[in-house]
């Protein structure tokens, strides 16, 4: 296995580990109430706290700063916007955890948030990585 291909292994690991802290540990009252409003104290520390996970994760790899700062400031703008999109859609619709259009919205947005990782990850082999 290539150097590079480890490395992507292990930036996933990374990346999976701090989207588990972020999303399931890491969260505060003041971040999982009132979701739906666009301009949210909450949601905004809520991204900032995934891109400074992910801020760590690229610079134990060695990526250098000027990606790092790109990429996890283009993260706090997709995270941001991917949370807000779900909690708007679940308060509008009225859906709770019993209702399974919310668990629908929780699946697209994990999935989203996993999409958003394969992307900085891609940007990081194409702007950086050695070939080999």
């Amino acid at each position: 296995m290539s150097d590079v291909t480890s490395t992507i292994l292990i930036l996933f690991c990374l990346l999976q580990m701090k989207h588990m802290l972020g999303d399931y540990f890491l969260q505060t009252p003041r971040m999982l109430t009132g979701r739906a409003t666009y301009l949210h104290l909450g949601r905004a520390q809520h991204a900032a706290v995934h891109a400074l996970g992910s801020a760590i994760a690229f610079a134990l790899i060695g990526a250098p700063w000027g990606l790092i700062l790109a990429l996890c400031v283009a993260e706090w703008i997709v995270h941001f916007h991917i949370d807000w999109a779900k909690a708007r859609h679940s308060a509008q619709s009225g859906l709770g955890p019993t209702d399974a259009g919310y668990w629908r919205a929780a699946g697209l947005d994990q999935a989203l948030h996993q999409f958003t990782y394969i992307a900085m990850v891609w940007a990081w082999v194409v702007i950086t990585a050695p070939s080999g």
